[in-house]
């Protein structure tokens, strides 16, 4: 495969934007393709001006000596790109429709969660280590912003359907949870963000995945009839066209990289768009990439300390987690491993929209 990715980045954006005008025709609304459009050329301009200014700053990301020993040569490549992608979306986005007081809570959490991660890449970077915040830390700050976002939409009566609580499942089923939204919530923005940033180990992989998930998102929002959310479809849509634009300066060989600023950011919003729209079960299923990437470190993690042994070895089930890293060391390169897991977003994408009621 050719050592840059840069056709392959347009062909995805060809196609996101190819489903977008086709959400706009099927709905009969041009909510999609616009705010995609807009988000990807802004971002994609930011991208050319802050480059050289991270670059300047030496934000440059620190390689962890246990990963895979080609991402050594990556040492030095500007991170904290996600300072740069998220806020383009958040504006894009909002301005679709400016008077929704839900897309100002959607804004403040993915501010929120990207601020966190500002805060964990800097004492990374600080320390020259490839570890910044404390796991038990930064876990705690984002529970308490999801806590105020939840709060924020339960006061709104914005969490579920119809009655506030109740989770759509397929085939019309609804889940009563009433209350129990509220640790369901949690678990929701926790498990995203984390799993989206455990997702960004390769040049464009998260970037990419993350185009895709809110472009579907956005997609079955709008093709939902009377329970369909023009305005968080369109906040999707420009989230997907900011990670496009980024994944031009961030496709391989990558000139950027998101760092934890972007990834963090990235699945709060993916959390707080799917809470808001009643659409946890189409996340679940759209961003499975998300989820096989966290559930392969759980699995690795876990059968390693049951399996130790006295010498302090336990059993691996992959050549190493997450999921991206075992495909790389089986002897496929970045670039397969990336389309691959693109591809797979797309298809799960076209899962979820084919078990919309």
């Amino acid at each position: 495969m050719p050592g840059n990715s840069r056709p392959l980045a347009l062909l995805l954006g060809l196609v996101l934007l190819g489903l977008a005008l086709a959400g706009d025709w099927l709905a009969r609304a041009p909510q999609l393709s616009l705010p995609l459009l807009v988000a990807a050329l802004v971002s994609a301009g930011v991208g050319a001006w802050g480059v050289p200014r991270l670059r300047a700053l030496k934000l440059g990301q620190v390689i962890r000596q246990e990963g895979p020993q080609a991402h050594l040569s990556k040492a030095g490549t500007p991170t904290m790109g996600g300072l740069l992608a998220v806020p383009v979306g958040v504006i894009v986005g909002g301005l679709v429709a400016p008077d929704d007081p839900r897309l100002l809570a959607v804004a403040a959490l993915t501010l929120a969660a990207m601020a966190i991660g500002a805060i964990d890449d800097w004492q990374s970077l600080t320390k020259r280590h490839n570890t910044g915040l404390s796991p038990r830390g930064k876990l705690l700050l984002q529970a308490l912003v999801a806590a105020a976002f939840l709060g924020w939409a339960w006061h709104g009566q914005w969490l579920g359907g119809a009655d506030p609580g109740d989770i759509a499942l397929p085939l019309g089923w609804v889940l009563p949870l009433g209350l129990l939204i509220w640790p369901l919530g949690l678990f929701v923005v926790l498990a995203e963000s984390n799993a989206t940033n455990l997702t960004d180990g390769l040049d464009g992989l998260a970037a990419g995945c993350g185009a895709i998930v809110f472009g579907g998102l956005g997609l079955q929002l709008m093709l939902r009839g009377n329970e369909g959310d023009p305005a968080l479809a369109g906040f999707c849509a420009a989230m997907a066209g900011t990670w496009l634009g980024f994944l031009l300066w961030n496709r391989h060989p990558a000139r950027m990289f998101m760092g934890d600023t972007g990834s963090l950011a990235m699945g709060a919003a993916l959390a707080a768009v799917s809470l808001l729209s009643n659409s946890l079960w189409p996340l679940l299923v759209m961003g499975g990439v998300f989820l096989a990437e966290s559930l392969s470190v759980i699995t690795q993690v876990w059968v390693f300390k049951a399996t130790k042994g006295p010498d302090g070895v336990g059993r691996r089930v992959l050549r190493m987690a997450p999921l991206h890293h075992h495909f790389e060391l089986g002897g496929a390169s970045e670039q397969q491993v990336v389309v691959g897991f693109w591809g797979a977003s797309l298809l799960l994408v076209l899962v979820g929209l084919a078990l919309l009621p």
